[in-house]
């Protein structure tokens, strides 16, 4: 089955009904061209290594009724310690069409009672973090590094996924709203602005996102964030790196790329963003969604580059390991159609608690305060979703 316009146009499941029947532990991924849901597990893959895990899925969809597969790569595919990538083949594959204006008149649902929440690293900590990682720009051979911080709150009753999935769709009416399985049955939730690759046919688009600026409730302080984000050269410089590396790395994979000059505003219920369309042919069919998923990931949206020495500074700045925040979820059909987003505004749900991620990019030019705020601008996406005001 390729997820294809007309085999979304044919179902006759709607939006609201997938969203209803999402349990944790299923894949979910809204988008304004459709929602699908991946329910059950006929097989499951995971693989440290992202080429070697887009090779075995490919061989596998081969044979699968269902004939997609779904799921996550974390953010380090290259540490033999750290989190696999998880592929799954589900039991049974539902699409409709887009969530919204469909589920845009549900009504919210309550998370539950936090009973205490931390920031890691305290915001003093990732101010210094950031002054540190800014030295290190200046006197080495880097161009950007990504830096994040995490929220841990607990609750008094287990969270459910699914309750946060809901809030996001509705929040979120543009971009990416996912849901997937972990390791140990933990689940990522999340709402992404950024896709990292899809492929249809032999049509490839990416849409990097870099520079960011808060959304405000006051008109013309929104309008005049977003003029200032347009006008930044720290976020232009920061954005060009990252669009560079996005077609250096589709260049030997495509031909015809097509990249604007300059980037456009992306809007969020949050945040601002810079952000470029890049559309090319694919050269060899039987290449993936899933396969160039891994040759891009990470870019320099999530890592920094140059991407080796940028995932070392990473794990030496950042007080935790990031795991599935900041990697890349989506699915890929049998056909090798397939989109993937990239993992950001973000939690990982387990029991009774959830680790949200937020993080943002980091030139030579960066101002650590400023930084800071990001970070907590993009906090609000979770927090929004769950009704909370925490002070972080």
């Amino acid at each position: 089955m390729s997820v294809t316009h007309e085999s979304v146009e044919s179902q006759a499941a709607t939006a609201q009904e997938l969203l209803d029947d999402y349990k944790a532990g299923d894949f979910f991924l809204a988008t304004k061209r459709r929602t699908l849901l991946g329910a059950g597990k006929a097989a499951e893959f995971t693989d440290i290594d992202a080429v070697r895990l887009s090779e075995h899925t490919a061989a596998a969809l081969a044979d699968s009724p269902a004939g997609l597969a779904a799921g996550a790569l974390p953010f380090d595919t290259t540490a033999t310690a750290g989190a696999p990538g998880r592929i799954v083949l589900p039991e049974r594959v539902r699409i409709a069409g887009p969530a919204h204006p469909g589920v845009a008149g549900l009504p919210r649902r309550t998370v539950g009672i936090p009973i205490g929440s931390r920031s890691v690293p305290e915001p003093a900590r990732h101010v210094e973090a950031v002054s540190r990682a800014i030295t290190m720009l200046r006197h080495r051979k880097l161009r950007k590094v990504v830096l994040a911080r995490a929220l841990d709150v607990e609750f008094a009753d287990p969270v459910d996924p699914a309750t946060i999935l809901h809030n996001l769709v509705l929040d979120n009416a543009n971009g990416y709203t996912y849901a997937a399985g972990l390791p140990g049955g933990r689940d990522l939730v999340g709402a992404t602005p950024e896709l990292l690759i899809s492929r249809t046919g032999r049509s490839v688009l990416a849409h990097p996102h870099a520079g960011s600026a808060p959304r405000s409730d006051d008109p013309a302080t929104d309008a005049a964030n977003a003029d200032a984000l347009l006008a930044s050269a720290k976020d232009h410089t920061e954005h060009a790196v990252l669009v560079e590396a996005v077609v250096q790395t589709l260049g030997p994979f495509c031909r015809n790329l097509h990249v604007p000059a300059e980037p456009s505003l992306v809007a969020t219920p949050t945040v601002w963003h810079l952000g470029t369309t890049i559309s090319g042919e694919l050269i060899d069919p039987d290449v993936t969604a899933l396969r160039l998923a891994a040759a891009l990931h990470p870019t320099p949206a999530i890592c920094g580059t140059p991407t080796e020495f940028a995932r070392e500074l990473v794990g030496k700045l950042e007080p935790f390991q990031r795991g599935y925040y900041a990697g890349t979820v989506g699915w890929v059909d049998a056909k090798g159609d397939g989109e993937w987003a990239v993992a950001i505004r973000c939690a990982e749900v387990a029991g009774h608690g959830l680790r949200m991620y937020a993080g943002g990019g980091i030139v030579a030019d960066s101002e650590p305060h400023a930084e800071l705020a990001e970070t907590s601008a993009k906090f609000q996406t979770l927090l929004r979703a769950m009704g909370l005001e925490l002070d972080f």
